[in-house]
């Protein structure tokens, strides 16, 4: 297992993270959100290797910030199950299993199943086409095989989706559940521009279902959307 501590070791070119202009936001914290979305962005992409050890002062080096943010935004991700901490070297990217992937497509399931169903029935068909750009977000990141671009329109559209219950809980909840599904797995091999076309058709296929008012077919294509069957990694 190889560890990952300086920009020598780094088999990536660096990369620096852009400087934010305007809100009077301190500066550490907008870095770190900055941090926190570009290694979000590796992970999703595939730069950073599940099982191996990074260090907070080799990130550092290649994303051009000091260590602090990127020990901050490292510990949120381990929060939130993408990395574990390794004391005194580093992070190490989480090994994400089949297993691990059908666990979370469940508990999505159980979630997000019964929340289209009661939206479905409770709201009118205008309020879901207010998510069709989000949608066609996806529909486009996926043509043009973008894993990365892709993952953050799906987390949109579930985000935008889950927002319409009104209940902040179960769209956080969801959110990190998404998040933590979108790790690639270390099991299988990963996601082709189908794959990402498919699962990009059924945000359209859902809305299309809302909209129309056919609950029974938005809970079928709410079901398999986040079923583990239907993200082949």
């Amino acid at each position: 297992m190889r560890e990952q501590g300086t920009a020598e070791q780094e088999p990536h070119a660096r990369a620096r993270v852009p400087e934010q202009a305007g809100p009077p936001v301190p500066r550490r914290h907008s870095v770190r959100g900055q941090v926190l979305a570009a290694l979000r962005h590796a992970l999703v992409g595939g730069e950073l290797t599940p099982g191996e050890v990074y260090s907070a002062p080799g990130l550092a080096e290649r994303y051009g910030v000091s260590a602090t943010p990127v020990r901050e935004a490292m510990q949120q991700l381990a929060c939130e199950g993408a990395v574990e901490v390794v004391p005194n070297r580093g992070f190490r990217v989480a090994e994400c299993s089949s297993r691990d992937l059908a666990e979370l497509a469940e508990v999505r399931a159980m979630l997000e199943v019964p929340a289209v169903v009661r939206l479905a029935r409770a709201l009118p068909p205008e309020r879901f086409e207010g998510l069709r750009p989000l949608a066609e977000a996806g529909v486009t990141a996926a043509a043009r095989g973008d894993r990365v671009g892709y993952a953050e329109a799906d987390h949109a559209f579930h985000d935008a989706l889950m927002s319409l219950t009104g209940n902040r809980r179960l769209t956080e909840v969801t959110g990190d559940l998404l998040r933590r599904s979108q790790w690639p797995p270390a099991d299988r091999p990963r996601r082709r521009t189908a794959d990402l076309l498919a699962d990009a058709s059924e945000h359209t296929a859902l809305l299309d279902a809302l909209v129309a008012q056919e609950y029974a077919v938005a809970e079928r294509i709410t079901r398999e959307h986040v079923s583990v069957a239907r993200h082949p990694h």
